[in-house]
């Protein structure tokens, strides 16, 4: 079974992206899953060019520190002509209600649905080829992209009803804990690596010295009959970063 999952450099990444995907990535992968940077998600908006391509190089050392086999793991441009030939023929029978209902399109074109581009309209569909083009059977992403993972299920229904049983129908896999991780400065948002103030966001990148003094300034909130213990959680995170830092290191010379 091929389990397919990518993160986009839409940013540094951050606490949220590590325990609620790449650390598990990591733990449970088998030979026959894939893990990308999906850089081409990252030009639906508003970019700087270099910018782009340093994350996705940071985000690739990023996957690979954290013990992903590097066989598995790939550039989404490096495979552009595949990626866009079947995003094509899935526009072929995705319809444009489908795509502007996508949650993530409805804020991001909040500000003026005018002047969004029009690859933001349609990379819900890039995406369901990125899942579909490898036959994944499963694929596990945070609760954000559940939507997505739908459509690409709808998406290969369709295909295959209307040409034949071409395509593999994925599966959402949510990620038992960890799957929204809440902004320390403000925990009614969650903790994103596009984020403009980045005062609650803890990347993984990050020196240890700023982990704990973000976390240190956390929001305290009650979750349940506990609080969160702030200083023995700067401090298992801090050690984590401390290793993850010196790999992504090692790494970044090689990529």
């Amino acid at each position: 079974m091929t389990r397919l999952s990518g993160i986009t450099p839409s940013g540094h990444v951050q606490l949220g992206n590590y325990l609620g995907a790449i650390r598990r990535w990591a733990a449970n992968t088998t030979p026959d899953d894939l893990y990308f940077v999906s850089d081409l998600h990252a030009m639906t908006t508003a970019h700087n060019p270099a910018r782009l391509r340093a994350l996705t190089r940071e985000q690739l050392a990023v996957l690979l520190a954290v013990g992903i086999n590097p066989d598995l793991v790939f550039v989404q441009s490096d495979l552009i002509a595949e990626h866009a030939a079947l995003t094509w023929i899935l526009e072929c029978v995705c319809t444009f209600g489908e795509a502007r209902r996508m949650i993530q399109f409805k804020q991001k074109s909040s500000s003026g649905a005018e002047s969004a581009r029009l690859s933001l309209v349609t990379y819900p569909v890039l995406m369901a080829a990125d899942i579909l083009l490898y036959g994944a059977a499963e694929v596990p992403v945070g609760e954000d992209q559940a939507q997505h993972v739908e459509l690409a299920r709808a998406l290969a229904k369709r295909f295959n009803g209307t040409y034949g049983e071409v395509f593999t129908v994925p599966r959402l896999a949510l990620p038992d804990a960890a799957a929204r991780i809440r902004d320390l400065a403000d925990p009614a948002r969650k903790m994103a690596k596009s984020a403009t103030d980045a005062a609650g966001v803890v990347f993984v990148l990050d020196p240890p010295d700023l982990v704990r003094r973000k976390i240190g300034k956390a929001v305290r909130v009650a979750i349940g009959p506990a609080i969160l213990k702030r200083d023995i959680t700067a401090l298992r995170i801090t050690e984590a970063m401390k290793r993850l830092v010196k790999r992504a290191e090692r790494w970044s010379g090689a990529v």
